[in-house]
């Protein structure tokens, strides 16, 4: 089985994942992907394969040389996004694509115009939608990746390697992936998860988050008898908001600018609700936006009485701070993506992965790029050039790693 056929075998299975779910996985279908690849890897000659109880599968590609080399461990997610839906999934490939508009389906156009980065594929096989529902790579196309270097260093036993561990997660799409990682059980002593996007990617910075929830609660009175009376809790949010730098929002920073997002507004006279999402590459700037947050709820309380209630809460730290004591794990990505034949490009993620959350558990997990493009949407698509070039990088990476850290 090629790479790209695996890669639309997994692709073919329903595994989007929901946020109002208290279940892990959040979703029972996200199981069927799970055991399909429980069994794919047993058959495949993987030893140690263990899918746990909440849908965690690991296995192992046992080391073929008598060197001393680290355990290294790669990840990748079963989940597709919320955000759009994942079932009855129609993928077709364009072959040497010619770099025009691409009709997904009838009225259904995906365009260079608007997305520009097809002009960086041309010529390649682009793997695309029908228009109608996202294709998964995000992150099927890492699942594929690993499980095919894994395939590929089995027939290849002249690349020496040491022991590999894959692990494949529910729930990352919902911020749930790594909460019930098994890091322990896991052994190793670093890994790296296959869920970036464009060919030659590394990221090991990534936003310090925080949520925060601000409920408001009014005097509703008879408008006509208001006069110092009514405090407008709709009104007295929109003060709030207006408080907060109209400059640091996601819509006008970029980089390592960090940003206070308003996700979500409801409200009346009588009630309102504010939910804020709080970033900053810079630990000490996090801090600084939190502490910034709570002044502007104590100033609200201060004007109209203990009107608001604040309830904040940290989602997940820069990994930067983990990595960057093993830098040379950065290294190896780099040189397996440079003899992948592509340049390294080192970027700060402007979100979260689930290598964040990972790395503060003890497994230092950069990320590295899976080759798909517009996650999230019916106009993802994932060049065939781009699933092969990070299963080599993959490969690669294990023979670097026994290169050089093997006694």
């Amino acid at each position: 089985m090629t790479i790209t056929e695996r890669f639309l075998k997994y692709v073919s299975f329903d595994t989007q994942s929901s946020e109002t779910s208290e279940t892990t996985p959040s979703t029972a279908k996200q199981w069927m992907l799970a055991k399909y690849l429980e069994e794919e890897l047993k058959q495949l000659g993987f030893t140690e394969v263990e899918l746990d109880e909440n849908g965690y599968l690991y296995a192992t590609l046992p080391a073929n040389t008598l060197k001393s080399v680290p355990t290294i461990g790669f990840i990748a997610h079963i989940d597709t996004s919320p955000d759009s839906s994942g079932e009855n999934v129609k993928p077709r490939i364009v072959e040497n694509y010619n770099g025009g508009d691409i009709v997904l389906s009838e009225g259904i156009v995906s365009s260079p115009t608007k997305f520009p980065e097809l002009l960086d594929h041309v010529g390649e096989d682009i793997i695309v939608t029908d228009g109608h529902t996202l294709l998964g790579a995000d992150d099927k196309a890492g699942i594929a990746e690993i499980v095919s270097a894994c395939v590929y260093l089995m027939e290849h036993p002249e690349i020496e390697h040491g022991k590999i561990r894959v692990g494949f997660n529910p729930d990352e799409e919902i911020g749930m992936g790594a909460h019930k990682f098994d890091v322990e059980k896991f052994g190793a002593k670093f890994a790296y998860t296959m869920d970036g996007s464009e060919v030659g990617e590394i990221e090991f910075e990534n936003f310090n988050a925080a949520s925060a929830k601000v409920s408001i609660t009014g005097c509703s009175v008879h408008p006509g008898y208001a006069k110092d009376k009514m405090v407008n809790a709709g009104r007295v949010a929109a003060e709030l908001i207006s408080m907060l730098p109209e400059q640091e929002t996601p819509e006008h920073t970029e980089g390592y600018e960090g940003f206070f997002h308003l996700t979500g507004i409801s409200g009346s006279c009588e009630k309102a609700n504010l939910s804020y999402i709080i970033r900053d590459h810079d630990r000490q700037i996090f801090e600084q936006r939190k502490t910034r947050m709570q002044q502007v709820v104590a100033t609200i309380n201060t004007k109209y009485g203990k009107v608001a209630e604040l309830e904040m809460k940290d989602q997940y730290y820069n990994m930067r701070e983990k990595v960057e004591p093993m830098m040379y794990i950065i290294d190896i990505a780099r040189q397996a993506i440079e003899e992948a034949g592509m340049e390294a490009k080192v970027r700060a993620i402007r979100g979260g992965t689930d290598g964040a959350q990972l790395s503060f558990k003890g497994l230092p997990c950069p990320n590295i790029f899976a080759g798909g493009i517009n996650f999230h949407g019916p106009y993802e698509f994932c060049p065939v050039q781009s699933l092969e070039k990070a299963m080599m990088t993959v490969v690669y990476i294990c023979r670097i790693t026994a290169e050089k850290l093997g006694e």
